[in-house]
């Protein structure tokens, strides 16, 4: 064989090609001869391939070889083709490539393996034609080539298919060889369904890793700044004041009975906490907390909004005579200068969706820390979020199936989309079927701007046997220190509507639950990386996740 070699170096470097000469060697079994190693010239050839020899590239004769040479391990010659390869194994060594790959149903990457298998563990012909279902080479590690450039690796089985003379080896029958392939394809199904739910498996833990990656670091990486609502410039958060500049939204907020009275009622029935203190309104809109204030006997009132609404505020407060009272400045809490270093309260209307909804209790927070005198207070004092479950077929369905079969085309991919957003809605209290479950206690005096950002378990005893299909939060107000007269108002879906009305988070796939049952689960709530005045929410129940925006 290595006389083969040197013949074919000396052919192939005839006086018209001018080679450069180097030493490679190559080793026991590269060229086929298992005996020994050898030494042959590498010639980078440095003209064009002579006539006669049409495969040879502008290569060094090494590579070239290697390209045009296959080498098969039944035996130790070089054959210039697969084809070749091929039929020298079925005459001389009666093992046929294309009843193997017919006999085991082999597609491409079967045979990848085949061939692997064959060039590392060096079987007889006669151990391959015994072989039956499950075959030696199944695992993925024989799809890395065991020789380099493998000419027979590159070769298309379909040609293979093309012969229509099928030979069994071992006196198998046509029957016995279908019954081979019927074994062999149920095994690779079986294969089959077991890659598929590992696959699924392994989606979902990447899914699950890439929601815990946004929640934990890219949400964190922004909000477990102290000041990031203090910090955003006025093209960040022009939006969010804009929304309040028109009087729609405050025409709402003042028809709210159960928001509006309960303020008046605290400040109205407490009126000792309120005379002769100076009192900061932190967002004060329309200003009709400022008036109330002023009405109960505070000695100054100073209100802030950087809304443009504050000049129809400005307005109404001549209108009602309260100018020598209050005192209105326009601007962000966090950059106004105020005509009084200290305050002893601070009274807002703050809450939004799901109660942390905007954020602005940030800016209450840092207005506490910055103007508020030792021992003042802050109103509402005391805040609480809860969940409770729901059972609603027809509203999972209107939200959810609808998507299957609109005017007669299929849109079920848009599930994907409505699933993870929070909605703000009206609950009806006929679809409670839990009690209801505190998640986070809130008291304004105490708290800061991280614990805003939280982790709760909870418990939700079921109260019927019915399917659940969301889950709703809502929250408690109170206003408690140092009342004479403690009012308390809830957003909840049993008690008098409210424009904050509730937040739903809809579950994929209701859960069937009984009386009595503890539906246990786990909610987190961080403010979004982007937008740190709206949320995330995650919520965990059953062993099932799934995150939600509310923005």
């Amino acid at each position: 064989m290595c006389r083969l070699l040197s013949a074919l170096a000396s052919d192939l470097t005839a006086p018209s090609c001018t080679p450069a000469h180097t030493r490679r060697k190559v080793r026991a079994g590269d060229c086929g001869c298992r005996s020994h190693n050898f030494y042959f010239e590498e010639l980078h050839v440095a003209c064009e391939p002579r006539v006669g020899h049409p495969w040879i590239m502008r290569h060094n004769l090494y590579d070239t070889v290697k390209y045009i040479l296959s080498l098969f391990l039944f035996i130790s010659r070089l054959y210039i083709s697969a084809e070749d390869t091929f039929s020298h194994c079925k005459f001389m060594h009666q093992f046929n490539i294309t009843d193997m790959i017919r006999k085991h149903a082999l597609e491409f990457y079967g045979y990848i393996k085949l061939i692997n298998f064959v060039r590392r563990k060096k079987p007889s012909a006669e151990y391959l034609n015994s072989l039956s279902s499950p075959l030696p080479w199944e695992e993925d590690e024989y799809l890395k080539p065991e020789l380099e450039d493998d000419l027979l690796l590159q070769y298309d089985i379909e040609d293979l298919y093309d012969s229509t003379n099928i030979s069994y080896p071992n006196g198998l029958t046509d029957n016995t060889a279908i019954l081979e392939q019927l074994k062999c394809a149920e095994h690779r199904a079986k294969l089959a369904e077991t890659a598929l739910a590992n696959a699924q498996e392994d989606l979902q833990k990447m899914r699950q890793f890439a929601q815990d990656f946004v929640m934990n670091a890219d949400v964190r990486s922004i909000s477990s700044s102290s000041s990031a609502i203090a910090e955003l410039q006025d093209d960040e958060d022009g939006v969010y004041f804009s929304s309040y500049g028109h009087y729609g939204i405050h025409e709402e907020m003042l028809k709210d009975k159960v928001r509006t009275e309960s303020y008046r009622d605290f400040i109205y029935k407490n009126p000792h906490i309120f005379k002769d203190k100076v009192v900061l309104d932190v967002g004060c809109g329309t200003g009709i907390l400022s008036m109330f204030a002023a009405k109960a006997g505070a000695k100054k009132v100073i209100g802030v909004d950087q809304s443009e609404i504050i000049y129809q505020a400005m307005d109404i407060i001549r209108l009602n005579n309260l100018e020598d009272n209050i005192t209105l400045v326009k601007g962000r809490i966090e950059e106004v200068d105020l005509p009084h270093e200290k305050v002893d309260i601070i009274i807002s209307e703050w809450m939004g969706y799901f109660l942390l909804f905007e954020s602005m209790l940030d800016s209450i927070i840092y207005a506490k820390e910055k103007y508020l005198t030792e021992g003042g207070s802050v109103y509402p004092d005391i805040c609480t979020i809860s969940l409770v479950a729901i059972g609603d077929r027809n509203k999972h369905a209107d939200r959810l199936a609808f998507w299957d079969d609109v005017y007669g085309f299929n849109m079920s991919c848009m599930k994907k989309a409505v699933i993870p957003e929070a909605v703000v809605e009206v609950v009806d209290p006929s679809t409670l079927i839990s009690e209801t479950s505190v998640i986070k206690h809130i008291d304004c005096h105490t708290t800061t701007i991280t614990d805003l950002e939280f982790s709760s378990d909870f418990t939700l005893m079921i109260t019927e046997n019915t399917e659940c299909t969301a889950v709703a939060g809502y929250f408690d107000v109170f206003f408690e220190k140092n009342c004479h007269n403690s009012v308390m108002f809830s957003t909840g879906p049993q008690c008098t509507k409210t424009h904050w009305k509730q937040t739903v988070f809809l579950l994929e796939n209701p859960i069937s639950v009984k009386k009595g049952e503890a539906l246990k689960g786990k909610i987190t709530v961080l403010k979004n990386r982007k937008d740190p005045r709206s949320l995330i929410v995650t919520l965990s129940v059953n062993n099932t996740k799934q995150m939600y925006s509310l923005q």
